[in-house]
């Protein structure tokens, strides 16, 4: 059967501990939901059942579903008597974005952020930052002022520049345009194998979408090549 996880393989110092030697990087993970709570579901794939921390909303969106696809972020804690590896599953990449974002913050960690975005789902979360809504983000368990501040003082500016806001039709007027993810993100994939980096990128290719929202991804990427800086 084949495997339905994709993922990249790195090899390190062969003289680490074997926790250390290899260093799996999982994009997603594909199959069969076999166990599900409002906190983990487990996927198995090619016999391997993988436990994958959840938020509500993902917990909502894949409750009665047989089959999933979960978008991973793995947090893999070194250093102290016990390594620790640890998969968080999301139901769509712009949940996961969120997610990395809200562990930039300071004082933010791995629990607090997941219980950001099972109070909030992804589109209140984005509009709670860029109204600079505090009391909102007060209302979530664990999150008092200074965090709810710091929040939204730091990731106001990346949610617009990293194209979440957009792809979430954040502050959008009814009608508005709908951008394709799908070809979004190969352009954006496409430019930053190219060497550019991934907020600009997105940027761009948003802007482009919003303009021309059925121009194909080889159109996008010409386009953002002229613009890009």
């Amino acid at each position: 059967m084949e495997a339905n996880v994709s993922l990249n393989v790195y090899i390190q110092s062969p003289w680490r501990t074997w926790g250390h030697i290899f260093r799996i990087m999982i994009e997603y993970i594909k199959g069969e939901l076999t166990e599900l709570t409002p906190a983990l579901a487990v996927v198995e794939t090619a016999g391997v059942g993988y436990a994958l921390n959840i938020s509500l909303n993902t917990y909502a969106a894949v409750q009665g579903k047989k089959e999933v696809k979960l978008y991973v972020h793995e947090a893999l804690v070194t250093g102290g008597r016990d390594d620790s590896f640890t998969l968080f599953g999301f139901y769509n990449k712009q949940e996961r974005e969120l997610y990395r974002q809200l562990i930039t913050v300071s004082g933010v960690g791995a629990n607090t952020a997941r219980m950001i975005l099972s109070s909030l789902t992804p589109a209140e979360l984005c509009n709670v930052i860029a109204n600079g809504d505090e009391r909102m983000l007060k209302g979530v368990k664990g999150i008092g002022l200074k965090t709810a501040q710091r929040i939204i003082v730091d990731l106001k500016d990346k949610i617009v520049s990293l194209g979440i806001a957009e792809e979430l039709h954040v502050g959008k007027a009814a009608g508005a345009t709908v951008v394709n993810t799908g070809v979004k993100d190969e352009a954006v994939s496409a430019l930053t194998m190219l060497g550019f980096s991934p907020a600009p990128s997105a940027k761009v290719v948003m802007a482009i979408l919003t303009e021309q929202p059925d121009l194909p991804v080889e159109q996008v990427v010409k386009l953002a090549l002229k613009q890009i800086k």
